[in-house]
């Protein structure tokens, strides 16, 4: 696997989004010291930009600067070569290249898939659905490497830039907007374009809304709160067909969408939020193994060529036992989530350093950490959701014997407790394990949201009293979440790992705004979940400055 002696180790990173960027930025140090030559290639014409924001720039309350984590000039600095607007269009794995769309080959050492993921079409009349597997891309790889989808006028999937610019045109005139699908980031579009004025309806096919993190009391709960905040909810409907009016600029555009039931839901604009794939697609025409992505071992190289690795969400992670390897279908698949892309891609890139700087010898660096379930939250104003594992069981469920148990109590049985007051839009769910918080569920409650946050992620015990959890969100609380809340090494940022240390230490040194945090820590630049904590940081910093004390640990 070694380069030649005294030529650099030559990395092609497919991909410019978030992960591909990060690892871009860690391996930096390898090519200023000559150690490293690296190629980024990135099929948007942007500088990488975060994709959970993309919803928030289509209403006008995010800029594209706020946006964008690497800019290709910082990267060009460090000797490390961006091709922006350029697309991969093939693998050559027996001379080790890849061709791009502009007639270049760029030959590689190591070549690192940071390919993503593309929106989900689902199957409806009127709407064409792309086949990407083997012998469609064969036969049509081109156009199907070149464009995600071809979709009609008036239809989109709020996955880029230009997926918002054409909401943001709905949104200026007050158009109405039909969401499909009632997951996460469809629904804070939804809520999003409602408070800047847009007529909203979400349409999706299950009893409730985020329905893969919510039980049926949380996500009743939360269906009463999208209707309060104006958002049109219509459940029970599953979608068919797209019927289509003529274009005055030529050609057809959404007009209705229609469910099985025999709904007709008009509008002037069809978001489709229906989940993600892994865009494997160089892979495959490669012969590389994938599975729901690339498929990858613990050290992220692909089951079938070592010098192939693959990091986010195009990476199907998986040991590749001898049984594994037989198998048509295999298990898992890539994490969705943006923390665990990002220390994917810093681990690989401490690798590839350690291995330039030893000459291509034997690496000796364990494998990536092991990660567990992260919290999942619902970003917009006066609904405030927070959930994570599996919040299913009711307090009255029997638990099989052969069920799941926590690593830290693997014998404890399972308990349950469970708070509604739907009149008042608030819910909260706890599943434990010898007190220990195992999954949850909160809507309507931020504070109690925050404090369960905490517990979970530092594996602490509940009291006894679950009870004393729900006066949080009560009238007379006072001082909102614990002081663990703001212990310096308490975790504020789960997808970059920041502490409240760390943030103390940047408002100290003037990074005195949520933005500012951002760019001086990386807080709050992934799903954005955190800001409200780091706000919350802030403003005990400056609390004490006005004192004139030191701020408390």
């Amino acid at each position: 696997m070694s380069p030649r002696p005294g030529r650099p180790l030559r990395i092609v990173v497919v991909g410019f989004g978030p992960v591909g960027a990060r690892f871009a930025e860690e391996v930096a140090p390898g090519v200023r010291d000559g150690s490293l030559q690296v190629t980024v290639v990135g099929q948007e014409p942007f500088d990488a930009y975060n994709r959970v924001l993309v919803a928030d720039h289509a209403v006008g309350s995010t800029g594209l600067a706020d946006m964008t984590l690497v800019s290709a000039e910082d990267l060009a600095r460090d000797g490390i070569r961006v091709l922006r607007g350029t697309t991969a269009m093939q693998i050559d794995r027996e001379t080790r290249t890849v061709e791009l769309d502009t007639g270049e080959t760029l030959p590689y050492d190591r070549l690192v898939l940071a390919t993503g993921a593309r929106a989900n079409v689902p199957t409806l009349d009127g709407v064409d659905r792309r086949k990407r597997d083997l012998p469609a891309l064969e036969k049509y790889g081109r156009s199907l490497l070149l464009s995600d989808h071809d979709l009609p006028r008036g239809v989109c999937t709020m996955r880029d830039l230009a997926d918002a610019d054409v909401t943001a045109e709905v949104v200026r005139s007050g158009g109405r907007i039909v969401v499909l699908g009632a997951g996460v980031l469809g629904l804070e579009l939804a809520l999003s374009a409602a408070r800047a004025g847009a007529d909203v309806v979400v349409v999706h096919h299950g009893p409730t809304p985020m329905p893969r993190n919510l039980d049926r009391g949380g996500g009743s709960v939360l269906a009463a709160a999208l209707r309060a905040a104006g958002v049109e909810v219509i459940a029970h409907s599953r979608a068919e067909a797209v019927g289509h009016r003529d274009d005055p600029v030529g050609g057809r555009h959404f007009d209705a969408l229609i469910t099985a039931d025999g709904k007709r839901i008009t509008g002037d604009l069809l978001v489709l939020s229906c989940g993600v794939s892994a865009r494997s697609d160089l892979a495959i025409l490669a012969g590389v193994r994938v599975g729901s992505g690339v498929l990858v071992g613990e050290d992220l190289s692909s089951w079938s060529d070592e010098r192939i690795f693959a990091i986010g969400d195009c990476a199907h992670v998986l040991a590749p036992t001898p049984d594994l390897r037989r198998e048509r279908i295999v298990p898992g698949g890539p994490s969705g989530l943006i923390g665990p892309g990002w220390r994917q891609a810093e681990w690989l890139a401490t690798r590839f350093l350690i291995e330039a700087a030893a000459g291509g010898s034997p690496l000796e660096l364990g494998p990536p950490p092991v990660e567990r379930a992260s919290t999942v939250a619902l970003k917009a104003e006066r609904v405030d959701v927070v959930a994570v594992g599996d919040v299913q069981a009711e307090p009255w469920d029997v638990e099989p014997t052969t069920a799941d148990t926590c690593s830290v109590h693997p014998a404890a049985p399972r308990s349950v407790s469970v708070w509604a007051d739907p009149d008042h839009g608030r819910y909260v769910k706890m599943i434990t394990r010898a007190g220990v918080l195992t999954a949850f569920v909160c809507v309507g409650m931020p504070r109690t949201a925050a404090e369960l946050t905490l517990l979970y992620d530092g594996g602490g015990e509940l009291p006894a009293d679950r009870s004393v959890l729900l006066r949080l969100d009560g009238p007379d609380a006072t001082g909102g979440a614990s002081a663990d809340a703001f212990a310096p090494s308490t975790t504020v940022c789960t997808c970059n790992g920041v502490t409240v240390g760390r943030i103390m230490d940047a408002a100290q040194s003037g990074s005195t705004t949520v933005a500012c945090i951002g760019k001086a820590t990386r807080a709050g630049t992934g799903c954005g979940g955190c800001t409200g904590r780091i706000a919350a940081v802030l403003e005990r910093v400056a609390d004490s400055d006005r004192q004139g004390e030191p701020v408390p640990a």
